[in-house]
């Protein structure tokens, strides 16, 4: 079902500002680079920068499980007793992400990727 967390992604307020700070803090420039995500490669972990994340009720970092299907994720975590924070969502390029909340209300995020 997963490959483990390889992906962790902060909300922020100001892109601008959060890139340059991820900047020093990994010492690279960005992987990728848009005006809806910005993602930086730390020695292979990925960094994202979201400044949608809020909407989505994250106040802080997501860790980003790496499953074969995110739906079908999504489903055995909400049997397991978790409710849907966001559904599968196309954030560009066909790729799925999801985001469930346990019962003691952390976040657990999911996209392609096992």
């Amino acid at each position: 079902m997963t490959a483990g967390i390889r992906t962790v992604i902060y909300p922020v307020d100001d892109l601008d500002r959060a890139r340059q700070f991820f900047a020093v803090l990994t010492g690279g420039e960005p992987v990728v680079d848009a005006p809806y995500y910005v993602q930086f490669d730390a020695e292979g972990q990925n960094i994202g920068l979201d400044p949608h994340g809020h909407r989505f009720g994250q106040h802080g970092p997501v860790a980003y499980w790496h499953v074969d299907d995110v739906a079908k994720s999504l489903a055995a975590l909400v049997e397991a007793g978790a409710e849907v924070v966001q559904e599968p969502t196309d954030v560009g390029g066909g790729m799925q992400i999801a985001v469930a909340r346990d019962a003691d209300g952390n976040l657990i995020g999911l996209r392609p990727g096992a």
